[in-house]
């Protein structure tokens, strides 16, 4: 197939493009700018913000995958809506026949983080002018470069003791990058897959806490957490600001979604897509590499 990648230069797109092509598709890698494009694919000029350059990128592909978000911006759920509504219309004038979306996991029981919230709407509006759509839901994508994996290494490396918030006890169940993609690939050649969403998961389901303690012993590092009742959303994103390179906004995004459990559900996708994911210290030990990977190389 022809298939355009919106969001190719991102944690998951960077990686899920040279997958596409290994598996034999055509990659048409969407950036707002493609002279400085160095990755996998063919480099297409869009914007999520312009109708009309997504209707040029689209134009001749057969499928696309939305690995788009706005978590950095304080009205993320407004851009995000507006994004989602654009690539929409551009997908059922371009005649695109799937569209693949990496969405969140969390139960639909109105209690949804804002973020976890806006990532659902994002779904439906895709689906709005009648493009079959096929959402892949995660939890904690664990793998170098990820956010909410950075956030997870950077506290554990800089803090061998840490106050936390009543979420560390939260559970979630987290899966590699690796995994993410090879899911995102499978559900491309199955027709069965349209018009669905599934949850992916590892298959460790942990608490936070637990996360974080695993990191540390694979690391050998100490680390004694100390959770407190009183401990707000926005102090914990400030704190988080001083003690990691993530910023106040991102910091606050994910730390609200961190009050709803994440975990798979239904694990329908396992039927249609058949491997056995990584586990959580496999998926850390593959992250820590390729980090080491990477400063070796700069």
């Amino acid at each position: 197939m022809r298939v355009l990648v919106a969001g190719a230069s991102g944690f998951v797109g960077s990686r899920l493009c040279p997958a596409l092509d290994e598996a034999g598709h055509t990659v048409l890698a969407m950036t707002r700018r493609p002279e400085d494009y160095r990755g996998t694919g063919e480099p297409v000029r869009g914007d999520v913000a312009d109708v009309g350059s997504l209707r040029d990128a689209l134009k001749g592909a057969d499928a696309a995958y939305y690995l788009v978000h706005s978590l950095d911006s304080s009205d993320f759920k407004r851009r995000d809506s507006e994004a989602a509504r654009a690539f929409a219309r551009a997908a059922a004038d371009a005649g695109i026949g799937r569209i693949v979306y990496l969405g969140g996991l969390g139960d639909d029981d109105g209690t949804l983080s804002e973020h976890l919230a806006s990532r659902r709407e994002v779904e439906e509006l895709l689906g709005e002018t009648g493009v079959p759509v096929t959402v892949l839901r995660a939890g904690i994508v664990i793998g170098h470069g990820g956010t909410s994996w950075e956030l997870t290494r950077q506290l554990v490396e800089h803090l061998p003791a840490m106050i936390t918030p009543r979420w560390v006890g939260t559970r979630t169940q987290p899966i590699a990058i690796d995994d993410v993609v090879r899911y995102l690939v499978g559900v491309l050649d199955h027709a069965d897959a349209a018009g669905r969403a599934f949850d992916i998961g590892g298959p460790d389901v942990l608490a936070y806490r637990e996360m974080l303690q695993r990191v540390a012993a694979i690391e050998g590092r100490p680390l004694v957490i100390v959770p407190v009742p009183l401990l707000s959303p926005r102090l914990s994103s400030y704190w988080l600001s001083l003690v990691t390179d993530i910023d106040v906004q991102t910091g606050r995004s994910l730390i609200d979604s961190m009050t709803n459990e994440v975990v798979v559900r239904d694990d329908s996708i396992r039927k249609i897509v058949e491997f056995e994911p990584m586990g959580y210290d496999d998926a850390v030990l593959q992250a820590l590499g390729e980090r080491a990977k990477s400063r070796r190389a700069g």
